[in-house]
């Protein structure tokens, strides 16, 4: 089941997405962003920005934001190694991205610990099985392996144990061409990468606007080869925006704009999606906050202004929890269901992300999954029509009759009813005999455990495999030479 809603959840009224929309003009035009890298400034310039070279600084008439608004695609595909799982992408869809990047684990024994290859490949594996988990995105970063070019093992490992769309990330534009020509090895030539390519990439800008270096050689080398792109800011509330929504809004979709506006000067169509993954700060610990009520009311008013600009968003901003315990549960369901309600094209850090981020637990997936599917049940509403009203079923059952056995209940009972996969419904005796007493962690340890023992995903042939790892291991090399 997917949301398909005829109305959506919104908090901004018409007027509000015009007064934040005519902010995000003088923010782009007043205040400018700061672009770290020569080149970029140049292209700028030479279409219509006004730029201070000395400063770094670029302004962006409104004339030249609409004519980026005009090319950027509305619907674009997502293709994947299995093409039963590749993605059309639309403002209608809502869809979910795994990850993102955790540093440590909170591991199937209970051990909280420091992120290895090998749970790179697990979590992989469980997020590959999981039917609403649509694309893929590095669960951890193993912390067992060199830091200096990580992304190119990502991409490998995560290449090798799921079939599905991949949300990679990088280093610079050398990253980009490393993994482009990883991709060749399974998709067999540049070519082929460039007319569909298996993965697509994040690049993550600076609040408040500024976009490095790193991240624009990343636009760029992506718009060379054809690359899908996300284009995502991340702001914390009273630290890197204004401590008001209204203000973290501005900052946050100006910023966007402004990457979407150098892409598409650089290739006119390129596939862009917009996202944030903004929350709050703490003020009494310093820390990001990304589960908080003023966070999903923050996303919910960037997917209408996504909307408003006719580009497809994504955005989450994962649990602040530490366990896999209540609150885990309350917070992935504030996210979820309004995300799911409002239409958010593609609900990221989906499943497992925990302790602001720094944390993947295999637990917390299986119940986020959970927690999702309920959601999207929410969404998708109820028919109202001659059938669904069952007018004729009321009248031979008649006052104090009955409908279980009816055949009518018996045909559509299982299209009006969602059946969980996690979830008890027993009584307590049952409860007892069935399952043990377990609580829903333990039961997602359980599934969790025979998810892994038992799901292989799709393979990759083995000359494959063995030279996607080469690749990898030698990128890697030059990268860690390089530094």
């Amino acid at each position: 089941m997917r949301p398909n809603l005829p109305h959506r959840l919104e908090f901004l009224t018409p007027d509000q997405v015009q007064q934040v929309h005519q902010t995000v003009l003088r923010v782009l035009a007043e205040v400018g962003v700061r672009v770290d890298w020569p080149p970029a400034l140049e292209i700028l310039a030479a279409n219509g920005c006004k730029v201070d070279f000395k400063q770094r600084l670029v302004f962006i008439p409104e004339d030249v934001l609409n004519r980026a608004l005009e090319t950027a695609p509305s619907e674009l595909q997502l293709h994947a190694r299995n093409p039963a799982q590749s993605i059309a992408v639309t403002l209608e869809d809502v869809y979910t991205i795994a990850g993102s990047s955790a540093l440590n684990v909170l591991d199937l024994d209970g051990n909280h610990r420091p992120a290895t290859l090998q749970d790179l490949r697990d979590f992989t594996r469980l997020i590959d099985a999981l039917e609403l988990a649509d694309i893929m995105h590095a669960m951890v970063i193993p912390q067992d392996i060199p830091q200096p070019g990580f992304d190119r093992i990502l991409f490998a490992a995560i290449l090798e144990n799921s079939s599905k769309h991949y949300y990679s990330q990088g280093e610079g534009g050398q990253s980009v061409h490393d993994q482009v020509q990883m991709a060749s090895v399974i998709q067999g030539s540049t070519e082929a990468v460039r007319q569909a390519p298996v993965f697509s990439l994040v690049t993550c800008l600076t609040s408040p606007l500024i976009h490095p270096a790193e991240r624009v050689q990343e636009m760029i080398a992506c718009a060379e080869y054809g690359i899908p792109l996300w284009l995502e800011a991340t702001n914390m509330m009273g630290a890197t925006a204004p401590v008001t929504i209204a203000g973290a809004l501005v900052e946050h979709t100006a910023n966007v704009l402004a990457s979407l506006t150098f892409v598409q000067l650089l290739r006119p169509g390129h596939p862009c999606i917009i996202g944030v993954a903004s929350g709050g700060l703490n003020m009494r610990t310093g820390t990001y906050v990304g589960a908080s009520p003023e966070a999903t009311l923050l996303h919910v008013a960037s997917v209408q202004m996504a909307r408003y600009y006719g580009l497809p968003f994504e955005g989450s901003s994962g649990l602040d929890a530490c366990l896999p315990d209540a609150q885990a549960a309350y917070e992935r369901a504030l996210q979820d269901i309004p995300y799911a309600l409002a239409g958010m094209n593609f609900i990221h850090l989906a499943f497992g992300m925990m302790n602001q981020l720094l944390t993947s637990s295999y637990e917390q997936a299986i119940i986020d999954h959970e927690i999702l599917a309920a959601a999207y049940r929410l969404a998708e509403g109820f028919e109202v029509n001659e059938e669904t009203l069952a007018f004729d079923q009321i009248r031979q059952a008649g006052p104090g009759g009955q409908f279980l056995t009816h055949p009518y209940t018996l045909r559509r009972f299982k299209e009006h009813q969602w059946q969980p996969r996690l979830t008890s419904r027993l009584e307590w005796t049952q409860f007892q005999r069935q399952l043990g007493g377990a609580d829903m962690r333990q039961r997602a340890n359980q599934l969790a455990r025979h998810i892994l023992a038992s799901h292989q995903p799709l393979p990759l042939e083995e000359k494959q495999a063995q030279e996607l790892w080469r690749m990898a291991r030698a990128f890697q090399k030059a990268a860690m030479e390089f530094r």
